[in-house]
């Protein structure tokens, strides 16, 4: 079986699955639309509460059983295999699109390498999107098909520095920006006033849940790579500092740039497609900042496309008898079908449903109640239902044991339940920032799904006490 070559290198592919468009794109993105530093408090709480026990929970069920999400729900029970199906296949279909993202990502680095940037608007209307997503996908599944040391590994050890340096140097070059203070201002001085409003802690639980990839059995997969001497929580806790580092770098980037052209922080999705590009044209060495900037975009989405492609390669391989390279060359044409739609949406075609692009509607339903209700089946397989001897061996007697057992799933079903049927903005918790929701397909899909998941963790549970009866019946 393979195996990472180093503990480091785990951390790194680790880290390259955590962070990506979430934390550059769309952290400073929510963070505007949230009122700036205030949005920080609820943030870091979600992220050492919430996110750091999820993860040391999937990478330990990984290490601990060397499977991958579907395999690990089997062997738990047989019954529990279609929960990991439904898992890699959600996650399948968010990667679907966020690859479609990832090419418009691409183009605009090709574009300003170039020195001619065209509007958002100009882009999409053209077939461009679709040739640039196909391009972003096989790209990722040529990376997934070289295998985890000479594929996955080698790309992170090069990716997440490259990352790091070059967000330092953008921020050492914004530091000259006469609105460089008014935009740290903003994003770091925190007003406890708005603490109250529930939006701001759905937002916040929201995008650690998406950024940190917990709850979608990428960290599982990973795990399973790894040797039986890594200490998981220490690694856990050096990878959520790494992604936090990355988000508070991009946040004082982007806000540096916004503050000094006078942009609006607010701006949503504008802020990476319209705002900044006008921006860099405006600016000394605007070219270069340009040229950076949609490179480190680029870098950020490939690294979590990968791992996410590599939850369904790892499945498929596992599964079957297949190849490496085989289960990689169907999951990236399976892909790439899926995808076409999402790519279509934003193109000149402007495939839609009921007057919305077809990215949108998937984003809305899979995107944001998808993997919650995935994490929290997760949750239900692996906390609870698994023996709890070979939990506790795979956690100890810390901390996390309690959270991910009942705090994490309770935070999970409270948030998405005001986040998603209540009537709370659903655009905080979905991977694709600003974008217009289904209000009406979004209400059924929640009160579908969540009942769907709600009857399913009865069901399991009543299952298991079911059993144990029955096991202590046999006994006597």
């Amino acid at each position: 079986m393979e195996q990472w070559s180093s503990r480091i290198g785990f951390v790194f592919a680790a880290i390259g699955a955590a962070v990506g468009l979430g934390n550059i794109w769309r952290f400073p993105a929510v963070v505007g639309q949230n009122g700036g530093g205030a949005y920080l408090v609820p943030y870091l709480i979600a992220a050492f509460a919430f996110a750091i026990p999820l993860m040391i929970l999937e990478i330990s069920v990984g290490r601990s059983l060397k499977a991958d999400v579907v395999t690990a729900c089997r062997r738990i029970r047989s019954e529990f295999e279609i929960v990991g199906w439904l898992i890699g296949g959600s996650v399948l279909a968010v990667l679907s699109y966020y690859l479609v993202i990832t090419g418009w990502v691409l183009a605009f680095a090709l574009f300003s390498l170039l020195g001619s940037t065209p509007a958002f608007g100009e882009f999409t209307g053209t077939y461009q999107p679709i040739v640039f997503f196909v391009v972003s996908t096989l790209a990722v599944g040529t990376i997934v098909s070289l295998g985890i040391q000479g594929g996955i590994e080698r790309m992170a050890s090069v990716l997440i520095p490259l990352t790091f340096v070059v967000l330092l140097g953008l921020a050492g070059y914004v530091a000259t920006l006469p609105g460089f203070t008014d935009g740290l201002r903003f994003f770091l001085t925190p007003d406890v006033s708005v603490l109250s409003d529930p939006l701001i802690w759905s937002a916040a639980f929201g995008q650690v849940f998406f950024t940190f990839s917990v709850g979608m059995g990428v960290l599982l997969t990973y795990g399973s790579y790894l040797g039986a001497d890594a200490n998981v929580p220490r690694s856990s806790v050096i990878i959520a500092l790494a992604d936090l580092t990355v988000a508070i770098l991009a946040g004082i980037v982007i806000f540096g740039i916004v503050f000094t052209v006078g942009g609006e922080p607010a701006a949503g999705t504008e802020l990476a497609f319209s705002t900044l590009p006008a921006a860099f044209e405006a600016m000394p060495f605007g070219s270069v900042l340009a040229v950076c900037f949609f490179g480190l975009l680029f870098v950020a989405a490939i690294a979590p496309s990968v791992a996410m492609l590599e939850v369904g390669v790892a499945g498929a391989m596992r599964t079957t008898d297949w190849s490496r390279r085989r289960a990689s060359a169907v999951v990236t044409g399976v892909v790439l079908l899926v995808g076409l739609p999402s790519a279509l949406s934003y193109s000149a075609v402007e495939l839609s449903v009921l007057g919305r692009p077809f990215l949108d509607v998937l984003d809305s339903t899979v995107g944001t109640l998808g993997l919650p209700l995935g994490a929290l089946a997760l949750i239900v397989v692996f906390a609870w239902v698994q023996d709890q001897a070979v939990l506790r061996e795979q956690l100890g007697d810390s901390i996390v044991l309690p959270l991910v057992k009942y705090v994490v799933p309770l935070v999970l079903v409270v948030v998405t339940t005001l986040g998603l049927v209540a009537g709370l903005d659903r655009s905080r918790w979905r991977r694709l920032p600003g974008a217009e929701t289904l209000a009406s397909l979004d209400a059924m899909t929640a009160s579908l799904l969540v009942a769907l998941v709600l009857a399913a963790v009865g069901w399991l549970l009543y299952r298991r006490r079911r059993s144990r009866r029955e096991s202590s019946q046999q006994a006597t």
